[in-house]
Protein backbone atom coordinates (compact mmCIF):
# COMPACT_ATOMS: atom_id res chain seq x y z
CA UNK A 1 0.00 0.00 0.00
CA UNK A 2 1.15 3.48 -0.89
CA UNK A 3 1.58 5.86 2.21
CA UNK A 4 1.59 9.78 1.34
CA UNK A 5 4.54 11.54 3.12
CA UNK A 6 4.03 15.04 4.22
CA UNK A 7 6.36 17.33 5.68
CA UNK A 8 4.09 18.02 8.65
CA UNK A 9 1.34 16.19 9.96
CA UNK A 10 -0.63 17.75 12.56
CA UNK A 11 -2.89 16.13 15.15
CA UNK A 12 -6.36 18.00 16.46
CA UNK A 13 -7.66 21.06 14.87
CA UNK A 14 -7.68 23.83 17.46
CA UNK A 15 -6.35 26.97 17.83
CA UNK A 16 -3.07 25.44 18.16
CA UNK A 17 -3.20 23.21 14.86
CA UNK A 18 -4.66 25.30 13.18
CA UNK A 19 -2.01 27.83 13.57
CA UNK A 20 0.54 25.21 12.98
CA UNK A 21 -1.14 24.37 9.84
CA UNK A 22 -1.08 28.27 8.55
CA UNK A 23 2.33 28.66 9.37
CA UNK A 24 3.57 25.93 8.12
CA UNK A 25 1.63 26.15 4.46
CA UNK A 26 3.00 30.10 4.13
CA UNK A 27 6.55 28.30 5.16
CA UNK A 28 6.29 26.13 1.96
CA UNK A 29 5.38 23.09 3.48
CA UNK A 30 3.13 20.21 2.76
CA UNK A 31 0.47 19.88 5.92
CA UNK A 32 -2.28 17.24 6.29
CA UNK A 33 -4.29 18.55 9.57
CA UNK A 34 -6.15 15.02 11.27
CA UNK A 35 -9.23 15.52 13.22
CA UNK A 36 -12.11 13.38 14.61
CA UNK A 37 -14.90 16.10 13.94
CA UNK A 38 -16.29 16.87 10.65
CA UNK A 39 -15.35 20.57 10.52
CA UNK A 40 -12.61 22.19 12.23
CA UNK A 41 -12.86 24.20 15.45
CA UNK A 42 -11.58 21.66 18.17
CA UNK A 43 -13.61 21.90 21.03
CA UNK A 44 -12.97 25.90 21.71
CA UNK A 45 -13.97 27.08 18.33
CA UNK A 46 -16.41 23.78 18.09
CA UNK A 47 -18.46 24.28 14.81
CA UNK A 48 -17.70 27.89 14.41
CA UNK A 49 -17.77 27.85 10.85
CA UNK A 50 -21.68 26.78 11.04
CA UNK A 51 -22.64 28.56 14.45
CA UNK A 52 -25.58 31.18 12.98
CA UNK A 53 -25.42 34.90 14.36
CA UNK A 54 -27.50 33.93 17.10
CA UNK A 55 -25.47 31.13 18.25
CA UNK A 56 -22.27 33.34 18.34
CA UNK A 57 -23.75 36.07 20.30
CA UNK A 58 -24.99 34.01 22.78
CA UNK A 59 -21.04 32.76 22.87
CA UNK A 60 -19.37 35.95 22.85
CA UNK A 61 -16.81 37.53 21.02
CA UNK A 62 -13.59 35.36 21.70
CA UNK A 63 -15.55 32.46 20.31
CA UNK A 64 -16.29 34.11 16.90
CA UNK A 65 -12.80 35.23 16.60
CA UNK A 66 -12.45 31.18 15.79
CA UNK A 67 -13.90 31.89 12.40
CA UNK A 68 -11.30 33.99 11.29
CA UNK A 69 -8.69 31.05 12.02
CA UNK A 70 -10.76 28.82 10.12
CA UNK A 71 -11.21 30.79 7.09
CA UNK A 72 -7.33 31.27 7.56
CA UNK A 73 -6.92 27.45 7.72
CA UNK A 74 -9.38 27.10 4.66
CA UNK A 75 -7.33 29.57 2.47
CA UNK A 76 -4.18 27.99 3.75
CA UNK A 77 -3.81 24.57 0.69
CA UNK A 78 -3.47 22.56 3.85
CA UNK A 79 -4.97 18.98 3.74
CA UNK A 80 -7.82 18.78 5.83
CA UNK A 81 -8.53 14.96 7.06
CA UNK A 82 -11.91 14.91 8.90
CA UNK A 83 -13.57 12.52 10.44
CA UNK A 84 -10.18 10.83 11.36
CA UNK A 85 -9.60 9.27 14.83
CA UNK A 86 -6.07 8.72 15.27
CA UNK A 87 -4.97 5.43 17.11
CA UNK A 88 -1.47 5.76 16.82
CA UNK A 89 1.72 7.68 16.53
CA UNK A 90 4.68 6.10 16.13
CA UNK A 91 8.46 6.94 16.62
CA UNK A 92 8.89 6.22 13.28
CA UNK A 93 6.98 9.24 12.49
CA UNK A 94 3.90 7.17 10.59
CA UNK A 95 0.35 8.04 12.05
CA UNK A 96 -2.20 5.79 11.73
CA UNK A 97 -6.10 6.72 12.55
CA UNK A 98 -10.02 5.56 11.70
CA UNK A 99 -11.94 6.88 8.75
CA UNK A 100 -14.93 5.55 7.29
CA UNK A 101 -14.45 2.48 8.78
CA UNK A 102 -10.95 1.57 7.77
CA UNK A 103 -7.52 1.93 8.72
CA UNK A 104 -5.24 4.19 6.99
CA UNK A 105 -1.84 5.71 7.10
CA UNK A 106 0.28 8.68 6.68
CA UNK A 107 4.04 9.05 6.49
CA UNK A 108 5.55 12.19 8.07
CA UNK A 109 8.56 13.97 8.00
CA UNK A 110 7.47 15.71 11.16
CA UNK A 111 4.47 16.01 13.45
CA UNK A 112 2.15 18.18 15.85
CA UNK A 113 -0.10 17.14 18.48
CA UNK A 114 -2.30 19.54 19.21
CA UNK A 115 -5.02 17.44 21.06
CA UNK A 116 -5.88 20.33 22.97
CA UNK A 117 -7.40 19.56 26.68
CA UNK A 118 -9.95 17.69 28.85
CA UNK A 119 -11.92 18.74 31.77
CA UNK A 120 -10.14 17.45 35.03
CA UNK A 121 -12.30 14.61 36.95
CA UNK A 122 -14.74 15.98 39.41
CA UNK A 123 -14.77 12.77 41.71
CA UNK A 124 -17.23 13.83 44.41
CA UNK A 125 -20.07 11.76 46.10
CA UNK A 126 -23.03 11.33 42.88
CA UNK A 127 -21.11 12.45 40.16
CA UNK A 128 -21.83 9.36 38.31
CA UNK A 129 -25.27 9.58 38.43
CA UNK A 130 -27.42 10.70 35.64
CA UNK A 131 -28.32 14.60 35.20
CA UNK A 132 -24.79 15.17 36.26
CA UNK A 133 -22.28 16.61 33.72
CA UNK A 134 -18.76 18.41 32.88
CA UNK A 135 -19.75 22.14 31.91
CA UNK A 136 -17.16 21.96 29.06
CA UNK A 137 -19.10 19.29 28.06
CA UNK A 138 -22.56 21.02 27.86
CA UNK A 139 -20.57 24.13 26.11
CA UNK A 140 -20.07 21.39 23.25
CA UNK A 141 -23.96 20.84 23.22
CA UNK A 142 -24.61 24.02 22.67
CA UNK A 143 -22.00 25.26 20.15
CA UNK A 144 -22.42 22.36 17.93
CA UNK A 145 -26.28 22.09 17.84
CA UNK A 146 -27.88 24.69 20.13
CA UNK A 147 -29.01 22.86 22.84
CA UNK A 148 -29.18 24.27 26.12
CA UNK A 149 -30.92 22.35 29.31
CA UNK A 150 -34.72 22.89 29.47
CA UNK A 151 -35.27 23.01 33.71
CA UNK A 152 -33.24 25.04 36.22
CA UNK A 153 -29.70 23.75 36.72
CA UNK A 154 -26.93 24.23 39.02
CA UNK A 155 -23.28 25.21 38.08
CA UNK A 156 -20.91 24.25 40.52
CA UNK A 157 -16.80 24.38 41.06
CA UNK A 158 -14.12 26.60 40.14
CA UNK A 159 -12.71 28.08 36.62
CA UNK A 160 -13.37 30.53 34.41
CA UNK A 161 -15.18 28.40 32.29
CA UNK A 162 -17.67 28.23 35.23
CA UNK A 163 -18.61 32.10 34.87
CA UNK A 164 -18.25 31.83 30.93
CA UNK A 165 -20.77 29.17 30.87
CA UNK A 166 -23.27 30.76 33.27
CA UNK A 167 -22.77 34.01 31.52
CA UNK A 168 -23.59 32.40 28.04
CA UNK A 169 -26.25 30.52 29.22
CA UNK A 170 -28.20 33.80 31.10
CA UNK A 171 -27.96 35.07 27.59
CA UNK A 172 -29.27 32.18 26.21
CA UNK A 173 -32.70 32.09 28.06
CA UNK A 174 -31.88 29.24 30.61
CA UNK A 175 -32.74 29.62 34.23
CA UNK A 176 -30.00 29.00 36.74
CA UNK A 177 -30.79 28.13 40.01
CA UNK A 178 -27.64 28.52 41.39
CA UNK A 179 -23.64 29.03 40.77
CA UNK A 180 -21.85 27.51 43.50
CA UNK A 181 -18.25 27.78 43.46
CA UNK A 182 -15.62 26.49 45.98
CA UNK A 183 -12.81 29.83 45.84
CA UNK A 184 -11.85 30.19 49.45
CA UNK A 185 -10.15 33.35 51.16
CA UNK A 186 -6.87 31.44 50.65
CA UNK A 187 -7.03 31.24 47.34
CA UNK A 188 -7.29 34.86 47.07
CA UNK A 189 -4.54 35.35 49.10
CA UNK A 190 -2.30 33.04 46.72
CA UNK A 191 -3.66 34.68 43.79
CA UNK A 192 -2.99 37.94 45.03
CA UNK A 193 0.94 37.68 44.31
CA UNK A 194 -0.15 37.71 40.99
CA UNK A 195 -1.99 40.67 40.63
CA UNK A 196 0.33 42.93 38.98
CA UNK A 197 1.13 40.83 35.99
CA UNK A 198 -3.15 39.86 35.95
CA UNK A 199 -3.29 43.66 35.32
CA UNK A 200 -1.21 43.53 32.28
CA UNK A 201 -3.77 41.01 30.79
CA UNK A 202 -6.62 43.78 31.98
CA UNK A 203 -8.25 42.94 29.01
CA UNK A 204 -9.20 39.39 30.71
CA UNK A 205 -9.70 40.31 33.99
CA UNK A 206 -12.38 42.98 32.73
CA UNK A 207 -14.20 40.14 30.96
CA UNK A 208 -14.56 38.12 34.10
CA UNK A 209 -15.84 41.35 36.36
CA UNK A 210 -18.08 41.65 33.37
CA UNK A 211 -19.89 38.07 33.93
CA UNK A 212 -19.75 38.33 37.72
CA UNK A 213 -21.77 41.91 37.04
CA UNK A 214 -24.29 39.95 34.72
CA UNK A 215 -25.26 37.18 37.27
CA UNK A 216 -25.51 39.91 39.80
CA UNK A 217 -28.10 41.45 37.41
CA UNK A 218 -30.05 38.27 36.99
CA UNK A 219 -30.08 37.95 40.71
CA UNK A 220 -28.26 34.77 40.27
CA UNK A 221 -27.49 32.84 43.75
CA UNK A 222 -24.06 32.70 43.99
CA UNK A 223 -22.36 30.75 47.04
CA UNK A 224 -18.77 31.54 47.47
CA UNK A 225 -16.38 29.34 48.83
CA UNK A 226 -18.69 26.27 49.15
CA UNK A 227 -17.44 22.95 50.42
CA UNK A 228 -18.29 19.33 50.62
CA UNK A 229 -20.01 18.62 47.22
CA UNK A 230 -22.23 16.30 46.55
CA UNK A 231 -25.42 15.19 44.65
CA UNK A 232 -28.00 13.22 45.57
CA UNK A 233 -30.70 11.12 44.20
CA UNK A 234 -31.97 7.14 43.55
CA UNK A 235 -31.85 6.78 39.95
CA UNK A 236 -30.69 10.35 38.79
CA UNK A 237 -29.34 13.65 39.88
CA UNK A 238 -32.14 15.25 42.59
CA UNK A 239 -30.52 18.03 44.37
CA UNK A 240 -27.07 19.38 44.96
CA UNK A 241 -25.83 19.26 48.22
CA UNK A 242 -23.41 21.67 49.87
CA UNK A 243 -22.44 23.39 53.16
CA UNK A 244 -21.50 27.11 52.77
CA UNK A 245 -20.83 29.70 55.98
CA UNK A 246 -20.80 26.50 58.10
CA UNK A 247 -24.61 25.62 56.99
CA UNK A 248 -25.61 22.82 55.02
CA UNK A 249 -27.53 23.76 51.46
CA UNK A 250 -29.39 21.50 49.58
CA UNK A 251 -30.51 22.57 45.98
CA UNK A 252 -33.17 20.59 44.52
CA UNK A 253 -32.49 20.27 40.62
CA UNK A 254 -32.23 17.58 38.06
CA UNK A 255 -28.98 18.86 36.55
CA UNK A 256 -25.77 19.20 37.88
CA UNK A 257 -23.01 20.83 35.93
CA UNK A 258 -19.30 20.33 37.19
CA UNK A 259 -16.12 22.09 36.77
CA UNK A 260 -13.20 22.66 38.14
CA UNK A 261 -11.06 23.52 35.26
CA UNK A 262 -8.88 21.31 32.20
CA UNK A 263 -5.71 19.38 31.90
CA UNK A 264 -3.56 18.23 29.09
CA UNK A 265 -4.70 15.41 26.65
CA UNK A 266 -1.38 13.70 27.07
CA UNK A 267 -2.39 10.20 26.28
CA UNK A 268 -0.07 10.52 22.87
CA UNK A 269 2.73 11.72 24.48
CA UNK A 270 2.56 8.71 27.48
CA UNK A 271 1.86 6.65 24.38
CA UNK A 272 5.33 7.53 22.95
CA UNK A 273 7.12 7.20 26.13
CA UNK A 274 7.91 10.70 26.54
CA UNK A 275 9.15 12.08 29.51
CA UNK A 276 6.36 13.99 31.35
CA UNK A 277 6.85 15.88 35.05
CA UNK A 278 4.20 16.90 37.37
CA UNK A 279 3.24 20.35 37.35
CA UNK A 280 2.63 21.37 40.66
CA UNK A 281 0.80 24.76 39.91
CA UNK A 282 -1.79 22.96 37.65
CA UNK A 283 -1.56 19.83 39.39
CA UNK A 284 -1.51 17.71 36.28
CA UNK A 285 0.91 15.38 33.99
CA UNK A 286 2.90 17.75 31.09
CA UNK A 287 5.18 16.17 28.87
CA UNK A 288 8.72 17.56 28.88
CA UNK A 289 9.70 19.58 25.44
CA UNK A 290 12.14 22.03 23.98
CA UNK A 291 11.64 25.72 23.76
CA UNK A 292 9.51 24.61 20.36
CA UNK A 293 7.51 22.32 21.42
CA UNK A 294 9.96 19.20 20.23
CA UNK A 295 9.92 15.74 22.62
CA UNK A 296 13.84 14.72 22.78
CA UNK A 297 15.00 15.66 18.87
CA UNK A 298 12.00 13.05 17.95
CA UNK A 299 10.71 15.40 14.97
CA UNK A 300 7.69 15.17 17.17
CA UNK A 301 6.48 18.70 18.46
CA UNK A 302 3.35 19.19 21.21
CA UNK A 303 1.60 22.66 21.03
CA UNK A 304 -0.91 24.00 22.75
CA UNK A 305 -2.97 22.77 26.13
CA UNK A 306 -1.85 19.36 25.46
CA UNK A 307 1.59 20.87 26.48
CA UNK A 308 0.08 22.39 29.28
CA UNK A 309 -3.09 24.84 29.97
CA UNK A 310 -2.23 28.40 28.25
CA UNK A 311 -5.56 29.22 26.20
CA UNK A 312 -6.68 29.60 23.06
CA UNK A 313 -4.65 32.53 21.90
CA UNK A 314 -1.27 31.49 23.37
CA UNK A 315 -1.73 28.14 21.89
CA UNK A 316 -2.15 29.29 18.77
CA UNK A 317 1.30 30.87 19.51
CA UNK A 318 2.95 27.78 19.98
CA UNK A 319 1.96 26.08 17.09
CA UNK A 320 2.95 28.83 14.93
CA UNK A 321 6.60 28.56 16.82
CA UNK A 322 6.32 25.03 16.43
CA UNK A 323 5.93 25.37 12.55
CA UNK A 324 8.55 27.70 12.02
CA UNK A 325 11.15 25.44 13.95
CA UNK A 326 10.04 22.73 11.76
CA UNK A 327 10.21 25.05 8.24
CA UNK A 328 13.93 25.63 9.63
CA UNK A 329 14.74 22.39 10.03
CA UNK A 330 13.28 21.43 6.65
CA UNK A 331 14.66 24.00 4.64
CA UNK A 332 18.15 23.27 6.10
CA UNK A 333 18.81 26.71 7.67
CA UNK A 334 19.29 28.19 11.32
CA UNK A 335 16.54 29.25 13.44
CA UNK A 336 18.20 32.71 13.62
CA UNK A 337 17.11 33.15 10.26
CA UNK A 338 13.67 32.75 11.99
CA UNK A 339 14.30 35.75 14.62
CA UNK A 340 12.70 38.50 14.20
CA UNK A 341 9.38 36.03 13.53
CA UNK A 342 9.81 33.84 16.79
CA UNK A 343 10.47 36.54 18.54
CA UNK A 344 7.34 38.29 17.27
CA UNK A 345 5.06 35.33 18.16
CA UNK A 346 7.06 34.69 21.86
CA UNK A 347 5.92 38.75 22.59
CA UNK A 348 2.05 38.11 21.74
CA UNK A 349 2.31 34.67 23.23
CA UNK A 350 3.94 36.29 26.15
CA UNK A 351 0.95 38.96 26.06
CA UNK A 352 -1.81 35.96 26.14
CA UNK A 353 0.22 34.60 29.41
CA UNK A 354 0.23 37.06 31.80
CA UNK A 355 -3.00 36.42 33.58
CA UNK A 356 -2.40 32.47 33.62
CA UNK A 357 -0.50 32.45 36.75
CA UNK A 358 -3.24 34.49 38.47
CA UNK A 359 -5.65 31.84 37.64
CA UNK A 360 -3.59 28.85 38.60
CA UNK A 361 -3.27 30.61 42.00
CA UNK A 362 -6.95 31.46 41.99
CA UNK A 363 -8.62 28.80 41.04
CA UNK A 364 -6.75 25.98 42.41
CA UNK A 365 -9.12 22.98 42.79
CA UNK A 366 -9.70 22.09 47.09
CA UNK A 367 -8.28 18.42 47.58
CA UNK A 368 -11.69 17.05 48.38
CA UNK A 369 -12.48 17.71 45.02
CA UNK A 370 -9.50 15.85 43.62
CA UNK A 371 -8.65 13.60 46.36
CA UNK A 372 -12.00 11.77 47.26
CA UNK A 373 -12.29 10.83 51.17
CA UNK A 374 -15.22 9.25 50.85
CA UNK A 375 -14.37 5.35 50.01
CA UNK A 376 -17.52 4.90 48.10
CA UNK A 377 -16.50 7.70 45.65
CA UNK A 378 -16.34 6.25 42.13
CA UNK A 379 -12.80 6.78 40.53
CA UNK A 380 -12.64 4.46 37.32
CA UNK A 381 -16.42 4.79 35.90
CA UNK A 382 -15.22 2.18 33.27
CA UNK A 383 -14.69 -0.39 35.91
CA UNK A 384 -16.65 0.97 39.11
CA UNK A 385 -13.74 0.80 41.27
CA UNK A 386 -14.07 3.18 44.20
CA UNK A 387 -11.60 5.28 45.93
CA UNK A 388 -11.87 2.87 48.66
CA UNK A 389 -10.57 0.13 46.84
CA UNK A 390 -7.50 2.04 45.43
CA UNK A 391 -6.98 3.16 49.08
CA UNK A 392 -6.73 -0.72 49.69
CA UNK A 393 -4.67 -1.63 46.92
CA UNK A 394 -1.76 1.19 48.12
CA UNK A 395 -2.44 -0.29 51.68
CA UNK A 396 -1.07 -3.16 50.73
CA UNK A 397 1.95 -2.40 48.32
CA UNK A 398 0.22 -0.95 44.93
CA UNK A 399 3.08 1.71 44.27
CA UNK A 400 1.35 3.38 41.43
CA UNK A 401 -1.34 3.70 38.49
CA UNK A 402 -0.07 1.03 36.39
CA UNK A 403 -0.05 -1.49 39.15
CA UNK A 404 -3.92 -0.99 39.95
CA UNK A 405 -4.72 -2.60 36.42
CA UNK A 406 -3.41 -6.19 37.99
CA UNK A 407 -5.55 -5.16 41.23
CA UNK A 408 -8.64 -4.58 40.11
CA UNK A 409 -8.45 -3.65 36.16
CA UNK A 410 -8.61 0.60 37.24
CA UNK A 411 -7.75 2.17 34.15
CA UNK A 412 -8.31 -0.90 31.66
CA UNK A 413 -11.92 0.08 30.05
CA UNK A 414 -12.77 2.22 27.51
CA UNK A 415 -11.51 5.58 28.37
CA UNK A 416 -8.16 3.69 28.63
CA UNK A 417 -7.60 5.95 32.06
CA UNK A 418 -8.43 9.54 30.68
CA UNK A 419 -11.41 9.72 33.80
CA UNK A 420 -9.34 8.38 36.20
CA UNK A 421 -5.54 8.78 35.63
CA UNK A 422 -5.13 12.04 37.78
CA UNK A 423 -6.92 11.07 40.54
CA UNK A 424 -5.34 7.43 41.15
CA UNK A 425 -2.24 9.14 40.65
CA UNK A 426 -2.82 11.66 43.67
CA UNK A 427 -4.72 8.75 45.67
CA UNK A 428 -1.69 6.49 46.05
CA UNK A 429 -0.02 9.78 46.18
CA UNK A 430 -1.91 11.02 49.44
CA UNK A 431 -1.49 7.05 50.78
CA UNK A 432 2.18 6.76 50.53
CA UNK A 433 2.51 10.27 51.60
CA UNK A 434 4.65 10.79 48.76
CA UNK A 435 4.24 13.49 45.62
CA UNK A 436 2.32 12.27 42.62
CA UNK A 437 5.88 12.29 40.71
CA UNK A 438 6.94 9.66 42.99
CA UNK A 439 3.68 7.43 42.24
CA UNK A 440 4.08 8.33 38.18
CA UNK A 441 1.07 7.23 35.45
CA UNK A 442 -0.39 4.65 33.88
CA UNK A 443 1.44 2.99 31.11
CA UNK A 444 -0.56 4.10 28.01
CA UNK A 445 -0.02 1.88 24.97
CA UNK A 446 -1.54 2.09 21.41
CA UNK A 447 -4.28 1.67 20.50
CA UNK A 448 -5.29 5.19 21.51
CA UNK A 449 -9.06 5.28 20.22
CA UNK A 450 -10.77 1.18 19.95
CA UNK A 451 -10.24 -0.41 16.71
CA UNK A 452 -11.59 -3.36 15.33
CA UNK A 453 -10.14 -6.50 13.31
CA UNK A 454 -12.91 -5.31 10.94
CA UNK A 455 -11.63 -1.84 10.56
CA UNK A 456 -7.90 -2.88 10.05
CA UNK A 457 -8.83 -5.43 7.94
CA UNK A 458 -10.05 -2.62 5.92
Amino acid sequence: MEINVMDVVIVGAGPAGLAAAIQARKEGLSVALLDEQPAVGGQIYRSVESAGAGRRTVLGDDYAAGAALAEAFARSGADHIAGASVWNIGRDLRVNYLRQGASMALQARNIVLATGAMERPFPVPGWTLPGVMGAGAAQILYKTAGAVPREPVVLAGCGPLLYLLADQYLRAGVTLKAVVHCTQHGDYMRSARHLSSAFKGWRDLSKGLRMLANLRHHRIPVYAGAQDFSIVGSARAEAFCFTHDNREHRIDTPLVLLHQGVVPNTQFSWALRAKHSWNARQLCWVPETDAYGQIEDSGIYIAGDSRGIVGAKASACQGRIAAIAIAAKRHGVSMTDYRLKEAEIRKEMRRQLHIRPFLDALYRPPDSHRIPEDDSVVVCRCEEITAGQIKQYAALGCVGPNQTKAFGRCGMGPCQGRLCGLTVSELIASVRGVSPETVGYYRIRPPIKPVTLGELSA
